[in-house]
Formats: C-alpha cells, structure tokens, sequence
C-alpha cells in the first residue's frame, strides 16, 4: 500500500516499549494529509488506511489531531518515540513532535489512558481463571503488560506532561504478565493502586487542550498541499 503525503511514522507498540520477544510483530503508525483539493469533492477520502503483514496503520492529518486531543494513548506515542524509531519524519512532521504538549489536557489524559487499561482487564476477566490455551495465555500475558504500561505511562504524562515510550524494567512487566495469565485477579490491585496514585497526583496538564495550535498546524498542511496541487485547465 502507497500512501502519498505520509507526515510523520515510526515504530511503535511492543518494539518501541521494550517487551517486544523473538516473534513480535513490528507495527507502524504514521500520520498522512490527503491532497486539499480532495476534501472540496463529492466523496470524503478515507481518513485511516491500515495494512497487515506487516502491521501498519496510517491516520489523516485531521482525524490524528482528534486522536490526540482526546488523549489517545496509541495516537499520542507517535510524537514522542525515540529519535532512532522515526522512519519518516518531515518538517511538518517536527512541527507536529514540537505542539504535542499543547495537545494534553489532564481529564483527558486520566480518562484516556485508565479508560484502555480498564479495558483490558475487562478482557483479561472474560478469559477466566488460566485454563486456556497456551496462545491465548500469551495474549493474556500481553494484555496484562499493556494495562500497566499504560497505567505507567499515563500517571506520568498526567504528573509531568511528558512520556517516556521505552519501560524502564522491562523484564518487571513480562513477570506481571505471566503473573496475571494465571490469574486475572492479580491485575486489579496494580489498576486499584494506579487509579489512587491519579486522584493523589496533582497534574501540571491544563484543563483544556490547546486545539488552536492543532488547527493552526492543520491549516499550514491543508495550504501546502493546496499550493501544490496541479492546475486544471
């Protein structure tokens, strides 16, 4: 799949965080702009262009930006992965890395980052008590190391309006996992305990996003790219 205009991707999820293990599959996330003279036709372009084998998911300028304001997790780790992990990166793709902190708001960045880790303990309580497969305890085990990444990172950019994307003590969040595989209750105090840490932890994030820097950014893209397209006669 060619997807031109591609602004800024890189490497992220397990590879990025350090739990990647022999067999992971290495996924991509990247951010495009369709050409402007597109969106002034009849049919809206497809804003999310996604591929397996290998696994990447690129998301259009604007739909990014409601991503990130809305505190996505997945979106927001884009704009601050290690130098090293940028496949494409260009100067609109540094801008974006240069207003990511006037993306956040504390609600929700809490909402947002306890909201997924919630959810996969749901998914870790519908497989039951451990009796199961060994492929699906591996994603079990998975699961259980993504709530507590993301509960890690989340307080974090909570209590710092920073986020470090690799895990300090990766070999701590492969134990947790095998931990929890055998039994999904294992996971609820280490949620408990993060959910208290955020009602504990004053933020330095504002009440509200910035979204004037997000449309200011989105408006040189649009006016770049509609410079660019060819005259028709």
């Amino acid at each position: 799949m060619t997807v031109p205009n591609v602004i800024l991707s890189g490497i992220v999820g397990s590879t990025a965080y350090g739990l990647a293990h022999e067999g992971s599959d290495i996924d991509r996330l990247g951010v495009f702009a369709v050409p402007t003279a597109e969106l002034h036709g009849l049919h809206r372009p497809k804003e999310s262009h996604v591929t397996t084998k290998p696994d990447r998911t690129l998301h259009e300028a604007a739909k990014w930006c409601r991503l990130a304001l809305g505190g996505n997790p997945t979106a927001m780790e884009l704009v601050w992965l290690p130098d090293e992990l940028y496949e494409v990166r260009t100067p609109f793709g540094d801008e974006l890395i240069g207003i990511r902190s006037s993306l956040l708001c504390a609600k929700r960045v809490r909402d947002a980052y306890l909201g997924y880790a919630t959810q996969q303990f749901r998914r870790l309580q519908a497989r039951g008590d451990g009796s199961f497969s060994a492929d699906t305890r591996k994603r079990t085990a998975k699961h259980a190391r993504h709530l507590k990444r993301l509960c890690q990172q989340g307080l974090e950019l909570y209590a710092t309006g920073r986020l470090t994307i690799r895990v300090e003590n990766p070999q701590e969040y492969h134990d947790f996992g095998e931990r929890v595989a055998a039994d999904a209750s294992a996971a609820l105090p280490t949620l408990r305990a993060y959910e208290a840490a955020f009602d504990e932890t004053p933020s330095v994030l504002p009440e509200q996003p910035d979204e004037a820097a997000a449309e200011a950014w989105l408006r040189r893209v649009r006016g770049h790219l509609y410079a660019d397209a060819p005259a028709r006669g």
